[in-house]
């Protein structure tokens, strides 16, 4: 297949590759914890802006890698930067009301 005849990557399908990761300690994935805050695309690079639930979270670097390695599999990515900010800070109101429900979050 040839990858430069292929429609241009949109955002929503880097959404889409990036609701298959996940934070380890939460069975819910990194799109609907509301952790992705920016999806910039230009080329064949694409840049993630997203943080995590505490700064301290032990996982980050594991979970940051798991983010660059699924947009990196997409159609035509060569490169891919992700980065981890902590501001604004993540709150349970980040998250989609479907995360809510099933981590027990009032809805």
């Amino acid at each position: 297949m040839n990858e430069t005849a292929s429609a241009p990557l949109t955002e929503e399908q880097v959404y889409e590759a990036l609701k298959q990761c996940f934070d380890p300690e939460i069975p819910v994935n990194v799109v609907d914890l509301g952790l992705i805050y920016d999806v910039k695309i230009i080329d064949d690079w694409v840049g993630v802006k997203m943080t995590l639930t505490t700064p301290g979270c032990g996982m980050s670097g594991m979970i940051a890698q798991d983010v660059r390695n699924r947009v990196l599999r997409l159609p035509g990515v060569k490169e891919a930067d992700v980065r981890i900010v902590w501001e604004p800070a993540w709150t349970p109101e980040r998250m989609s009301a479907d995360a809510r429900k099933r981590l027990g979050f009032a809805v």
